[in-house]
């Protein structure tokens, strides 16, 4: 028998269904409460959309890998919401947000329920009423009808509401009654986002803002913008989604202990962002979506085939639960637009609700390089939003292409330049074949200035991988070994013997992250401790070895520096946009 959407989660929830899952909740215990949501939130605004929608638009898996990319089409008919969980009684003048109120008829005391018992019925009704003005009034006397003996603030009715809430244009919110237990107790809540200052204070921390300094505000404002995004899960995209990541932002800063909610119609992706006692700098992102698993992972197909987790098994559909990790910005890193990793994989099992992790669903570089090889060869009938405000369709033209390969080699830069060697040299064959070959000049001219834009990012990602190999050998790392202070110098010194050839070339912020780190192992204290600052009788044949080639690393700096500060006249290669 196949899988229905009113079956999901009947192994998880019982017999009485999510209702019965609800009121095993744990009174305070935002966990618990994460779980229930989940299962809720899958099978109403996922699953059951996704069996009553001709074509529903399942999410790809490129769209769950950071950087995330702009949105191509507003479902509208598909649910979006947005939520706030917070795990304490609201006092409603001292919050910082605004919302219609709710009250459980729980708060009422047995005295007053005894001196009036019609009180928590006029609550029930008040609760339903400023619920029901929220909505369309078309919608209205149908809600009426259906809820009117019903409380519509216990967690136990949270998921026949979700016919409504699911649909409301503002968000919902669920916090603590005065009994300890989690109830709807807001709805048409607005988040402030205070973009304008979070955006100013976070770059003129990160040093790509400088009060006052107009031009470097226009040149790095994007930049900041979407790496700031991207830390709470989000491309820069709709003001509900901007709000959330926002307001998730100050409630963490706050100390608050928290959950904010939000799908939306273009994503088709539920993201989460919540405090965890293991989460002390960000707070953590989660994101649940239907995904197809490719098939060209035969035993990850066959493992999920036999566990039942498909959803539908002819499209190869699960629910997959992705956790990510936020980075802080980096200057001295040359991925340094890195905001977010993927570090947990999860795929949800539609019966049982249990997560099997250990998979790798979304990030797969044999899944990059066959997208890159059906780029290239004109095969690929997906869409992109080409710099933020194009939308591009197939691949079946040079124009087309380009445009392709400018947003792939955006969307995977940082990943290209970490990726190991066997399989960058497979993206440089298909790429210099295409780019490079005599055949395409005549095809290319009257694109020059694109073919120009994608080579240059190509060039980028080139030359930072020579900058990466640096990074590492500051660390004293190469491939995964620990290297001795000699290795590395002389590795060090190698590389950049061959850059001082180079440079005349390469990107003026790759230029000075290299004469940064070479500064870096010339101020090492334990070098000049141990060696450098040390007489040559008084070292080892090893001392001697690394003292030589210390010498020699001081003197190409210094042609470093004399090539650069020739070159400083000239015409530079500018540095890909992040955007």
């Amino acid at each position: 028998m196949s899988f229905t959407w009113e079956q999901a989660f009947s192994k998880a929830a019982g017999p009485r269904g999510l209702a019965a899952r609800a009121r095993a909740v744990k009174d305070g215990g935002l966990p618990a409460l994460k779980e229930f949501l989940d299962l809720a939130h899958i099978k109403y605004a996922l699953l059951q959309p996704y069996f009553e929608t001709a074509n529903y638009p399942v999410v790809e898996n490129r769209e769950l890998l950071p950087s995330f990319e702009m949105d191509l089409f507003e479902h509208k008919e598909l649910p979006g919401f947005s939520m706030v969980v917070l795990p304490r009684r609201l006092s409603y003048f001292q919050e910082i947000f605004q919302y219609d109120i709710l009250h459980s008829p729980e708060d009422v005391s047995i005295t007053d329920r005894k001196a009036n018992p019609t009180l928590t019925e006029r609550i029930r009704q008040a609760n339903l009423n400023s619920l029901t003005l929220r909505i369309p009034k078309h919608s209205q006397d149908q809600l009426r009808q259906r809820f009117s003996a019903t409380d519509i603030t216990a967690l136990a009715n949270y998921p026949e509401l979700l016919g409504t809430l699911l649909h409301m244009e503002r968000a919902h919110v669920l916090s603590l009654n005065s009994r300890g237990k989690f109830h709807l107790s807001g709805v048409y809540s607005s988040f402030p986002s205070y973009l304008d200052t979070e955006l100013k204070q976070f770059g003129l921390r990160i040093g790509k803002f400088s009060a006052g300094d107009d031009q470097k505000y226009e040149k790095n404002r994007l930049f900041v913008y979407q790496f700031l995004m991207e830390l709470y899960g989000f491309p820069i995209v709709s003001e509900r989604r901007t709000s959330a990541a926002m307001f998730g932002r100050r409630l963490f800063r706050s100390g608050e202990h928290f959950m904010v909610r939000v799908l939306g119609q273009s994503d088709r992706t539920i993201t989460s962002i919540f405090s965890h006692p293991d989460a002390k700098h960000y707070p953590r992102v989660e994101k649940l979506a239907l995904v197809s698993v490719h098939e060209h992972f035969k035993d990850t197909v066959k493992l999920l085939t036999e566990g039942g987790y498909f959803v539908d098994p002819a499209r190869r559909v699960v629910i997959l639960r992705v956790g990510y990790l936020q980075h802080k910005y980096d200057p001295d890193n040359v991925r340094q637009d890195r905001a977010l990793s993927v570090v947990r994989q999860e795929v949800i099992h539609p019966l049982t609700g249990k997560a099997l992790s250990g998979l790798n669903i979304i990030k797969d570089s044999y899944s990059m390089f066959l997208r890159l090889n059906d780029i290239v060869r004109g095969e690929f009938h997906g869409r992109i939003v080409f710099k933020r405000h194009e939308i591009v369709q197939g691949t079946e033209t040079d124009d087309k292409r380009l445009k392709f390969l400018h947003s792939w080699l955006t969307k995977h830069q940082r990943r290209i330049i970490s990726y190991s060697e066997d399989f960058y040299a497979n993206v440089v064959k298909v790429l210099d074949s295409y780019l490079l070959s005599p055949d395409n000049y005549e095809r290319f001219t009257p694109m020059r200035g694109l073919h120009q834009e994608v080579w240059s990012k190509y060039s980028y990602i080139q030359q930072a991988r020579k900058v990466k190999t640096l990074e590492d050998l500051l660390n004293r790392q190469q491939k995964g070994k620990k290297l001795s202070y000699l290795s590395m110098l002389a590795s060090f010194t190698e590389i950049v013997s061959d850059l001082k050839f180079e440079m005349v070339n390469y990107f003026e912020e790759l230029v000075e992250r290299v004469i940064k780190m070479t500064e870096t192992i010339l101020q090492d204290r334990y070098l000049h401790k141990n060696f450098v600052g040390r007489k040559d009788e008084e070292l080892s044949e090893y001392g001697l070895a690394l003292k030589k080639m210390y010498g020699r690393l001081v003197s190409l700096f210094d042609e470093f520096t004399r090539i650069r500060k020739l070159r400083s006249e000239q015409p530079r290669p500018q540095p890909p946009a992040t955007l």
